[in-house]
């Protein structure tokens, strides 16, 4: 399989990461809401067909900056502490 270019990894990553955190988030919202109704999964599925691309497109915006403030919070080996 070919790869996909270097600079499409942070869209990619957000894709992934944002469908599955939706995935899981929307059939917990979605049980918690109708309980095990007949059509439990399509509606699963219709509500997460529309989050998971509002939860993509926050995940491309938001990230550099979560990255920013990890970084702020978090010692990383080879920086100097306060950085």
């Amino acid at each position: 399989m070919r790869k996909l270019p270097s600079w499409t990894y942070r869209f990619v990553f957000a894709a992934i990461l944002s469908g599955v955190m939706s995935f899981i988030v929307t059939g917990i919202a979605t049980y918690d809401a109708l309980g095990p109704v007949p059509d439990f999964v399509g509606l699963w599925m219709g509500a997460w067909g529309f989050a998971w691309p509002v939860a993509c497109g926050v995940a491309v915006v938001v990230a550099p900056a979560v990255q920013r403030l990890t970084a702020r919070l978090v010692e990383l080996p080879g920086r100097p502490r306060g950085r």
